[in-house]
């Protein structure tokens, strides 16, 4: 296979591309080679150093996809804006109170280790599955994911440990690995089963390549479930049925949780993103609503990044809506979401919206069925999928086929009966 007589690189900043770390920037002083997920920053205008890297490794898991196996590429690393100081000198030395502090940090560690031991490298496969799993958790997404999807990895925690509280790591296989599927798919529904597995896969993964399990015991796996125990809500409203809504609405001269409402039909954002507007994100001038930020409503205050890279988006609005907000928010904090004035609840929002569905006499949806309501109009509209799933900020257009599989399916018969008349309109 050959091998590299000469260092590749020396002096530079790399960030981890694949993998549980991905995202995870670095500056490797000296030189170096690099591995196959490893990504080379390289300048012909700044020299590299510690505080660059710390200033690109503090908003890079922004940008990382969590689709499938975790990944930050190439061409999504060069479109990262980043501002660094104009003088050299103060680089330097910004760098070298980084430097500092990473060898204290290194030293602190290395004493933690000695005492407890808490390392995965530490790990040989005799602790128990559950105990890893936690450390794991800890090690690699503490602090690199956002709270609401931490504390369902910590759910996840819970069950495992409920599931298998005497299972080795090293005795996780393909058996006992289906075995705890089956236990949690007993009281679940397919598809939170189908979610445990996923979070349970990426450290299984990750313990594969540590050589702490011999094989991959995910591959294969069996995904079972309950049958859902309650008849599912009507998922979207069509366009007669949205219009006697908005019709309802009592949308007064100040901002309510009526505009709310509105806007999100309207838009087709997550109740996150909606909460986390600001009256600096509406673009007036080009018609164009800007999301690159959520609301922590379930932890109750803060603003939180995007669910994904994709999430952050611009959107078009219809002018009746931008004369709409450019009065009602003209006023307005700068900075302050609109929608915010003491502690929401999505429960809250959901009971006014059920009461003005009965008002108008239309089937009751939540206000993520509103979401949904905005995507099926336009598909039946003709907008494209692909445009469809940018408005809507989902990370690939895979995700908006599968949410709307049933409506592109009946826009596909009605196709084929437009390419069966035309054909049949043609003469020999």
């Amino acid at each position: 296979m050959g091998y590299y007589s000469n260092y590749l690189y020396e002096n530079a900043i790399t960030w981890t591309t694949d993998g549980a770390n991905a995202g995870t920037v670095n500056y490797r002083p000296e030189k170096f080679y690099c591995t196959n997920v490893c990504g080379v920053l390289l300048s012909d205008k700044v020299e590299a150093n510690k505080m660059i890297s710390e200033v690109i490794n503090s908003v890079s898991k922004r940008y990382v996809s969590y689709v499938g196996n975790p990944k930050l590429m190439n061409n999504i690393m060069a479109d990262i804006d980043v501002n660094i100081p104009i003088e050299e000198k103060e680089r330097e030395n910004i760098s070298k109170i980084f430097e500092k502090i990473d060898n204290l940090i290194t030293l602190h560690q290395r004493n933690n280790k000695e005492r407890e031991g808490d390392s995965m490298d530490t790990y040989n496969g005799n602790e128990l599955f559950y105990k890893y799993y936690e450390k794991w958790i800890k090690i690699y997404k503490e602090g690199a994911i956002r709270n609401s999807t931490m504390n369902k990895y910590k759910l996840s925690l819970k069950w495992l440990k409920k599931i298998a509280p005497k299972l080795k790591t090293k005795e996780v296989n393909r058996i006992t690995y289906q075995e705890i599927l089956n236990a949690y798919a007993a009281n679940h529904e397919r598809q939170s089963t189908m979610d445990f597995h996923h979070q349970l896969k990426s450290s299984i993964l990750d313990a594969v390549d540590d050589g702490l399990i011999e094989k991959n015991p995910t591959r294969k796996a069996i995904i079972k479930g309950k049958m859902p125990t309650r008849e599912k809500k009507e998922k979207f409203l069509n366009q007669f049925e949205l219009q006697k809504l908005l019709s309802v609405l009592k949308l007064e001269d100040s901002i309510n949780n009526d505009w709310l409402i509105y806007l999100i039909a309207k838009t087709g954002l997550r109740f996150s993103e909606a909460l986390g507007l600001t009256p600096k994100d509406f673009d007036f001038e080009h018609q164009l609503l800007c999301v690159d930020k959520t609301w922590n409503y379930k932890e109750g205050y803060g603003f939180e990044g995007t669910k994904n890279k994709s999430s952050t988006r611009k959107i078009q609005l219809d002018w009746q809506t931008i004369i709409q907000f450019s009065r009602l928010i003209k006023d307005e904090e700068e900075n302050k979401p609109i929608f915010i004035n003491s502690k929401i609840y999505n429960s809250t929002i959901n009971e006014i919206l059920a009461r003005h569905c009965k008002e108008a006499d239309i089937p009751i949806i939540s206000i993520h069925g509103l979401r949904h309501t905005h995507a099926s109009l336009l598909l039946y509209s003709g907008v494209s999928v692909s445009s469809v799933a940018h408005r809507l900020g989902h990370a690939s257009m895979t995700t908006t086929q599968k949410t709307y599989l049933h409506i592109i399916q009946e826009l596909e018969n009605t196709d084929l009966d437009k390419i069966m008349r035309t054909l049949a309109s043609l003469n020999n």
